[in-house]
């Protein structure tokens, strides 16, 4: 199982903004289209990222999206995974 106990939230946001765009980031890194240290740079910026706040409020009232929030510094990164 893929997950990072040393920054929770922000494996739970970009998890969830991945989900969202279509992308199943666990999957990815088991199949191979996704490193594991790329996955790690994803959960760093997101990390490093002062706005989780308006992250979680764009989660949760997002529904299914076509494209993530331009706040988001994994945008580019996700979307290219999709």
């Amino acid at each position: 199982m893929i997950g990072y106990p040393e920054a929770p939230k922000a494996w739970w946001l970009t998890r969830g903004m991945a989900r969202i765009s279509g992308v199943n980031l666990p999957r990815a890194v088991v199949e191979g289209w996704l490193q594991r240290d790329e996955l790690e740079h994803l959960i760093s910026r997101c990390a490093a990222c002062g706005r989780g706040e308006e992250c979680e409020r764009w989660l949760v009232q997002s529904g299914p999206a076509q494209t993530m929030p331009d706040f988001c510094p994994n945008k580019a990164g996700i979307e290219a995974l999709g």
